[in-house]
């Protein structure tokens, strides 16, 4: 997509400039000092690294290229500091140049808009969600749940990764990406909402047969959901419906009755988030000015991880470090070529949870294309006299590994068959073929290569499943500060946080053997507690005293459990003394007159007992309405 591509081009030629920028003032002042210039260059390299793996968006790009620029322009050429200047000028003129006919080529031959892209992702996330939210309905959920958070809650951060390009691609831009953060936010309700019902439904199964007009307005919902082309209008209704259904399960006062309400309110909450989902989708790319709703709307915030972005900088700055020592004491006369592609392949890697089997795969994909460099050097290229020659001559090649780049399957290997076989070749004004210079380059660019495989086996042996865990805790953590009233209540960013680790946490659990302790880990039921926080801190400020003081213990003993969860590091079960301050809290809900803040209070209790204590027998409440009623 040229809309997509035109961000990431701007962010290069800002990392090359800043990369250039930090070599003039680097290498100059510190050429007299080769150890503090290393330490310094393998700092600035390793900073760089940490906020690419930390900004998670197209602008890492701009830190990746930072980090590489300095390094490919400072290391071949620190035996001549006094050309520096020139040198970084030709280096920065070349990478420019370079970047420039590939956008121009880009854009001639996929001149594609990136708002098509984003509808497409809309309607898969809508798609799935229909499906799922009708399978749960009917009870089916657990099994198929996994399969479909894992799409929805990836498709819901992947959007607004799409969404960064949008200002590149339409002059309606700024009202699209407003529209794109919006639908971000609703959708990230879906999933919660959607198997918050299901979840309730579970709870009244268990019990006995639902209700009849529950049962009725279950097949309902479930018919719209699983006809693609249903009418919005119909939603009004059906909304209208659950909410009546509530309102009267909720006035017995029950647990039943409790629970019948939660799930005839979630379904309408999920109903409503859906169709406002599906105008937002259906307004994407159309000129306009947003409603007000829209744009007050918020970012959509990313989670990151500050320790595994320290540790991706930290052994990229080592490598460097290493690499560059060894090629100071050996005086090895390529050395600085190691350690220029040291660099490029980790910077290219760090952001992957373990690098080092896309690096082993890297070393096997060089080693099989320096024959193919050998054959064009020694044998074919003596034989080709002029530009058209050598650009016939060299076509089968590019375009075998220009196909293979395109190939999904083979793609990884493309770069360092590209990389090996151009530098390799080393192209000159006129030809020239040294055998002994084709040697050491390719054992400088093996080097590289060997050296970083093994400078991050050493620190980033970590495998994806401790990456998962890290997320995990973070979620904990998180949970522990929503739940604490004396930390700051910004709902909205940690819902959408929670989402995008939801979605970072069930694409790594796919690979997690059955028997593993993060399989006892349920991201989801983390979210809908997380949403259950909020409406109850909500609320502290519309209750008396002695219910405030009820509320208050439900979350304080949260705050500690989820505390606890993220020192051990461990899905600890909850503890038992957290069921009765739940249910001492309902009974003094259910004896207030419910209003529009105690209501929502009064169901994320509902939801929060149903999630944490899902075999826990019915709490003895009897709510004073209740007794009037009888």
């Amino acid at each position: 997509m040229a809309g997509a591509f035109r961000p990431k081009v701007l962010y290069r030629l800002g990392g090359i400039l800043t990369g250039a920028a930090v070599t003039i003032l680097l290498v100059p002042n510190l050429q007299n000092s080769p150890e503090l210039l290393v330490l310094c260059l393998a700092a600035w390299t390793g900073f760089c690294i940490y906020l690419a793996v930390l900004d998670r968006t197209p602008r890492a790009f701009l830190f990746q290229m930072a980090a590489f620029s300095s390094a490919v322009i400072s290391f071949p050429y620190l035996d001549d500091p006094g050309n520096i200047f020139e040198t970084t000028a030709a280096r920065v003129q070349e990478m420019t140049v370079a970047i420039l006919c590939v956008t121009a080529v880009h854009a001639l031959l996929q001149p594609w808009s990136a708002t098509p892209a984003i509808r497409a992702r809309v309607q898969s996330f809508l798609g799935h969600a229909r499906r799922w939210t009708a399978e749960a309905l009917g009870s089916q959920h657990t099994r198929l749940e996994d399969a479909h958070r894992r799409a929805l809650a990836a498709d819901v951060t992947e959007l607004g990764m799409i969404a960064v390009h949008l200002p590149f691609d339409q002059r309606w831009a700024p009202a699209t990406r407003r529209r794109v953060t919006a639908l971000q936010q609703q959708l990230a309700t879906v999933l919660p909402l959607a198997s918050a019902a299901a979840n309730r439904l579970d709870r009244l199964r268990e019990a006995g047969d639902l209700p009849p007009e529950l049962e009725a307005l279950l097949a309902d919902v479930t018919d719209w959901l699983d006809d693609e082309q249903s009418e919005l209008h119909r939603v009004g209704s059906l909304v209208r419906r659950c909410e009546a259904l509530a309102a009267a399960a909720e006035a017995r006062g029950d647990w039943n009755g409790l629970l019948t309400a939660s799930a005839c309110i979630r379904i309408a909450e999920f109903l409503t988030a859906l169709a406002a989902s599906r105008r937002l989708a259906d307004r994407i790319g159309s000129p306009g000015r947003p409603s007000a709703k829209i744009l007050a709307a918020e970012s959509f915030s990313l989670a990151r991880d500050h320790g595994v972005a320290a540790l991706a900088g930290l052994a990229t700055a080592t490598a460097i470090g290493l690499y560059c020592a060894v090629w100071i004491l050996l005086a090895w006369p390529n050395g600085s070529a190691t350690a220029a592609f040291a660099a490029l392949i980790t910077c290219s890697f760090a952001a992957q949870d373990d690098p080092a089997p896309v690096i082993g795969r890297y070393l096997v994909a060089t080693l099989k294309t320096f024959p193919l460099a050998a054959l064009y050097l020694f044998v074919i290229l003596p034989r080709v006299d002029g530009y058209e020659m050598l650009i016939v001559t060299l076509a089968p090649a590019l375009l075998w590994m220009g196909y293979i780049q395109a190939d999904p399957a083979r793609s990884p290997q493309a770069l360092p068959m590209f990389s090996c076989f151009i530098v390799a070749m080393g192209f000159l004004a006129r030809f020239q073929a040294d055998f002994a210079l084709f040697i050491n380059t390719g054992l400088a660019q093996l080097g590289g290569i060997v050296a970083t495989l093994a400078v991050t086996r050493m620190f980033r042996s970590a495998n994806v499943l401790w990456t998962a865990r890290r997320i995990l805790r973070a979620n904990w953590g998180e949970l522990a500060l929503l739940a604490d009233i004396r930390r700051p209540f910004r709902p909205d960013r940690w819902t959408a946080r929670a989402v995008d680790r939801l979605g970072q946490v069930a694409a790594r659990m796919a690979v997690a053997p059955a028997g593993d302790r993060l399989r006892a880990a349920d991201g989801l039921a983390d979210l809908r507690i997380g949403r259950n926080i909020i409406p109850i801190r909500r609320a502290l400020s519309h209750v008396p005293h002695n219910v405030r003081h009820r509320l208050g213990a439900v979350l304080a003993v949260l705050a500690v459990f989820y505390g606890d969860r993220w020192r051990h590091g461990h899905a600890d079960a909850p503890p038992p003394g957290l069921l009765d301050p739940i249910d001492r809290a309902l009974e003094a809900l259910l004896s207030l007159p419910l209003d529009e803040h105690r209501r929502p209070a009064l169901r994320a209790l509902v939801g929060m007992r149903c999630n944490l204590f899902p075999t826990a027998a019915a709490p003895h409440i009897v709510s004073s309405r209740a007794g009037e009623s009888a």
